[in-house]
């Protein structure tokens, strides 16, 4: 991450909370269901923005609607895969495209695992969130802007034992943000990749269960809320963050921190 254009940005980094206004914007968070996504849809929406999120299932909306509560947020019964449904989706504009949907599996040494599962993987990972960001561009260009968040992972830069599906997913969503910010930056287009650091969510259970690699063996209780980078997110998404597009951002970074008013690490 570049510090000098944080610093320059947020000369004010140690104040109080800076103001997260997204009045008059529309998002969409892939795999807003639950967990991470579930986080940003309840920041984004607090933060004033209208959102919209995918699932996989009726249960899933229905489920994420009643942990809301009160705020308000649209579920749409969609599977990222679904080329013709997510072109549908984008029949609406959106300001604020969040791709977050993912999958872990599967989880294995090379030699264990089906082409077909490793290929789901990648669909799913990278080439449904190059749909979504290519669906999103249309129409952000032609409207003269948009933000672009795309969830990293440290995975895609050090491989893990057991995940060399995702982990070369990750490896090209990171290099889809370059590409996007090297063709579209000058057109209005904030683009991100951020990692949001080991979160305590359901993804991080089957992790847990398969006791493959170091990162399974991270005890629940060192985990972080999904409230943290989800308020990070909701930062990216102001104008606040400008000088940091097209980069891959990790939220252990210190400077990154105090800009989204998070705690610091221990």
């Amino acid at each position: 991450m570049d510090r000098h254009a944080l610093l320059r940005l947020n000369p004010t980094r140690h104040c109080r909370r800076p103001t997260m206004t997204l009045t008059g914007k529309t998002a969409l968070v892939t795999g807003g269901n639950r967990g991470i996504g579930l986080a940003t849809v309840r920041a984004l929406a607090l933060a004033g923005a209208a959102v919209h999120f995918t699932s996989r299932s009726a249960a899933g909306i229905a489920a994420a609607q009643r942990a809301l509560g009160d705020i308000p947020a649209t579920g749409h019964l969609v599977n990222m895969t679904d080329r013709l449904a997510m072109t549908t989706l984008f029949d609406q504009p959106f300001d604020i495209l969040v791709n977050n949907a993912a999958i872990i599996g599967p989880i294995g040494r090379i030699l264990d695992v089906s082409v077909e599962d490793w290929a789901l993987n990648i669909d799913t990972n990278l080439t449904a969130a190059f749909h979504a960001t290519q669906l999103a561009l249309g129409q952000m260009v032609a409207r003269g802007g948009g933000t672009i968040i795309n969830i990293s992972s440290g995975a895609a830069h050090r491989p893990q034992e057991g995940w060399s599906a995702y982990c070369a997913g990750k490896a090209g969503l990171a290099m889809l943000t370059r590409a996007v910010h090297m063709e579209y930056g000058d057109q209005g287009i904030r683009i991100f990749g951020f990692a949001p650091g080991v979160v305590d969510t359901d993804m991080q259970g089957t992790i847990r269960a398969s006791g493959i690699n170091p990162v399974s063996q991270l005890p629940r209780e060192s985990l972080a809320p999904a409230d943290h980078p989800a308020r990070a997110i909701a930062w990216l998404c102001t104008p606040a963050a400008d000088a940091l597009a097209g980069q891959e951002l990790d939220i252990r970074a210190p400077d990154l921190r105090a800009a989204a008013d998070l705690p610091p690490l221990a």
